[in-house]
């Protein structure tokens, strides 16, 4: 599943308003009763999955968070009941007002840019969660300059190229008559503004590269393709505009002896065919550090036995944990010895005579039988 920002077509600080427009207009162009092109369903489902949790105030929260792993079963559709209107149609084809409104905002204060960073922890780390140091490289706003791009002492000026507009018009004649053009100025690159002394910090940008340390708090729970979200530690903003928002995007390396499958752990366990005929306690691996199994006279091979709480706590609730369920693993010997084949003849004729018996402690030829496996 890709982005659903990406998949509506908008920024992460889009408002509802945005939100609603481009599910509208993306829902009426991959309508399967409208779009007969293979794959345009599915897209339209993805649709509309992406409009219902960033629509939603509490799902969108968590998935800026944490991603698709913040989110709790499976979105359903939105309701279809207001995709109409010709106003909506007329805004699709023609801009209407909202082109007029996005030069407007091109002219004043800018959001920065979001940024990413790729972070590999630690099978335990993810389990528990930890405080993690990272340094990122970002945009700042000049400390000399404040963001201005400007020499101290002085401002900027009106471009005389647009005379402030941020806009440029040219006329075009065609047979079907004269056709005004309208496009951003290129000398004040639609800002209406011009920098004739820059600031010599940082060139008249008004923003400088900074590398800078940052503590991010890593939830119990994480997963690969977890993200977390660090607000205002982004790229900064232009002209007085807040900054971007840091997306911290997991990696969690593999355990030598553990699988995480969801919020269980899986792992395996060689036991002698006498501990499993007899019982025995044997020590293993597990999140919590090393802990005692028991292991069940009788126990069969592939059976599974499971460690209640043991397993992965829950992304958000790390009260709620899964189990740690062991495969065990039987291992009968490929050579015995003359003794232990003497022993074992012997233990099969006494079953041939008696008939199978139950034997809960280690006497007679088991127990025998079992110094000489450990041995």
């Amino acid at each position: 599943m890709a982005d659903f920002y990406d998949l509506l077509g908008v920024s992460r600080n889009a408002d509802p308003d945005t939100l609603k427009r481009a599910y509208r207009r993306l829902a009426r162009q991959y309508h399967p009763d409208i779009n007969k092109e293979p794959g345009a369903e599915e897209r339209f489902k993805e649709i509309g999955r992406a409009y219902e949790v960033l629509g939603d105030p509490e799902q969108r929260a968590r998935y800026d968070q944490f991603g698709e792993a913040g989110l709790g079963g499976s979105a359903g559709m939105p309701d279809m009941g207001d995709m109409g209107g010709f106003a909506d149609i007329f805004e699709t084809f023609f801009g209407g007002a909202a082109s007029a409104g996005s030069r407007k905002q091109r002219r004043g204060p800018q959001q920065g840019d979001d940024l990413r960073y790729d972070l590999t922890i630690d099978f335990n780390q993810a389990v528990f969660g930890q405080e993690k140091e990272i340094k990122i490289p970002h945009l700042e706003t000049c400390d000399v300059c404040r963001g201005s791009g400007c020499k101290a002492g002085t401002g900027p000026t009106t471009c005389p190229t647009c005379a402030g507009a941020g806009q440029v018009r040219r006329a075009t004649r065609t047979p079907f008559g004269n056709f005004t053009q309208v496009s951003d100025c290129p000398t004040c690159s639609a800002t209406g503004k011009i920098i004739s002394n820059p600031c010599q910090s940082c060139g008249g940008k008004g923003v400088k590269q900074v590398r800078k340390k940052l503590r991010i708090n890593i939830p119990a729970g994480v997963d690969t393709g977890t993200r977390l979200r660090v607000s205002g530690e982004g790229n900064a903003g232009v002209r007085g505009g807040p900054s971007g928002d840091l997306y911290v995007f997991l990696k969690v390396k593999s355990h030598p002896r553990l699988k995480r499958d969801g919020l269980n752990i899986l792992s395996e366990v060689n036991v002698s065919y006498l501990q499993a005929i007899l019982g025995d306690t044997i020590e293993i691996d597990t999140v919590d550090g090393p802990t005692t199994l028991q292991i069940p006279s009788g126990t069969q091979p592939s059976e599974v036995l499971t460690l209640d709480n043991k397993g992965i706590p829950k992304l958000g609730n790390p009260v709620a944990r899964g189990n740690h369920c062991i495969s065990i693993n039987i291992k009968i010997p490929s050579r015995l010895t003359d003794e232990e084949k003497i022993l074992l003849e012997k233990l099969a004729s006494h079953y041939s005579a008696k008939g199978p018996q139950n034997h809960h402690h280690k006497s007679g030829l088991f127990s025998r039988l079992f110094r000489s496996n450990e041995n």
